[in-house]
């Protein structure tokens, strides 16, 4: 019998905005209780990022902290998976391309995991793209990577390698052939950003054939390609996320007025696939996790 699906839930990412829908969690308090009603609702797993109170993107490790806080003291068992993402936009000067314009976000690698070391989350995502992106270009070097994925190991944390196109996953097979991360790794495969593995059936069978064998997988769609691509990413034997970091409509028209709502369609759409879907136990024993209950501090 095939394994049960992990649902990771993405609650409010980076570049969704308050201006494009009034349901996107924004406090901590907001992203905790996000996170727990979409665990409730399916989810095993939470993809978390962080904001200030006006809603623009944050890396204050007392704004993780006190999500992770408020989530480890909930009944409910929930697998906590921190971003590393934010940190690494340029955003070149019209005038001089070598001088950052305002809205760029470049930091060092170690700030980038600060709140990982300090919080030890479960898992945390280490992005390997390295591409044009709204008005910036995201930048990952092999250096900041390395750094990055040290930092990560050290803190005991498993790291989701989020990759955008294929050259991501050579380099990502790159740093598994050199001992940098850990075989079997987990991926996540995401389709559909502007630039990147456009969302197709064609192209997430490439790119999982990409993968190291026994590597643990996921895939998702942005926007209108979230829940084709979840059934894509079923069918071909992966994991699957949704959240409103990545999609704000339930359907065509009809925002999702929670995160919740996009967890409830996902059991759906998969349980009628004839699929079973994985709790936070079975997703760790998936993923060999062990358990982690540290005291944030």
């Amino acid at each position: 019998m095939a394994n049960p699906t992990i649902i990771s839930c993405a609650v409010t990412g980076n570049i969704t905005s308050p201006s494009q829908t009034p349901y996107l969690p924004i406090k901590p308090e907001q992203i905790a209780d996000a996170c727990l009603d979409a665990v409730r609702a399916g989810a095993a797993i939470v993809h978390i990022h962080v904001r200030y109170p006006d809603g623009r993107p944050s890396m204050e490790l007392a704004h993780y902290r006190e999500v992770v806080e408020r989530l480890r003291a909930a009944e409910e068992d929930v697998i906590i998976n921190l971003t590393t993402g934010p940190g690494g936009r340029f955003i070149p000067s019209e005038d001089d391309p070598s001088v950052a314009a305002p809205g760029t976000t470049l930091m060092p690698p170690e700030r980038r995991v600060e709140h990982i070391a300090a919080l030890r989350p479960e898992i945390c995502s280490l992005d390997f793209n390295t591409m044009y992106s709204g008005s910036s270009v995201v930048i990952n070097t092999p250096r900041n990577l390395a750094v990055m994925a040290d930092i990560i190991r050290d803190s005991g944390v498993l790291p989701e390698l989020e990759v955008f196109d294929t050259g991501d996953i050579q380099l990502a097979n790159h740093f598994i052939q050199e001992g940098r991360l850990d075989a079997p790794a987990l991926f996540q495969i995401v389709l559909g950003v502007r630039y990147g593995a456009i969302a197709t059936p064609e192209t997430l069978l490439y790119m999982r054939s990409l993968l190291p064998a026994g590597s643990r997988w996921a895939a998702f769609g942005v926007g209108r390609w979230e829940f084709p691509m979840l059934a894509q990413a079923w069918l071909l034997g992966g994991h699957v996320r949704v959240g409103l970091e990545d999609n704000i409509y339930l359907e065509k028209g009809v925002l999702a007025e929670s995160n919740t709502v996009l967890v409830k369609k996902a059991v759906r759409i998969l349980k009628e696939l004839g699929g079973t879907v994985a709790t936070p136990g079975e997703a760790r024993e998936i993923l060999g996790l062990k358990k982690q209950v540290p005291k944030a501090g």
